[in-house]
């Protein structure tokens, strides 16, 4: 499979669900978050500091269930711009 590169936007997605799981995750371990979400803590490093920009949809709904976040919060801080409106959701992609 070959993977496409990022867009510049995408990248910015990424780096906006990194701070906010991070953000979420407070004083609470890497190590525990990543083991209650049932994924490595290798994959939830990488997510939060935005080198994984469009991780798998199964993989941000268990880290934001462990988190107490919901979806909506989730996809509405990664979609918004510097302005505070939304990105265009044409060809937004969560994972690829």
């Amino acid at each position: 499979m070959v993977r496409l590169p990022l867009t510049p936007e995408e990248v910015e997605r990424g780096q906006r669900l990194g701070a906010l799981l991070r953000r979420a995750r407070g004083e609470r371990s890497m190590l525990q978050t990543a083991l209650d979400a049932r994924v490595s803590p290798e994959t939830l490093r990488k997510i939060e500091s935005g080198r994984v920009a469009t991780p798998a949809f199964p993989t941000i709904a268990a880290i934001a269930d462990v988190l107490g976040l919901s979806l909506d919060a989730v996809w509405a801080e990664i979609n918004r711009t510097e302005r505070g409106t939304r990105a265009p959701r044409s060809g937004a992609r969560l994972a690829s």
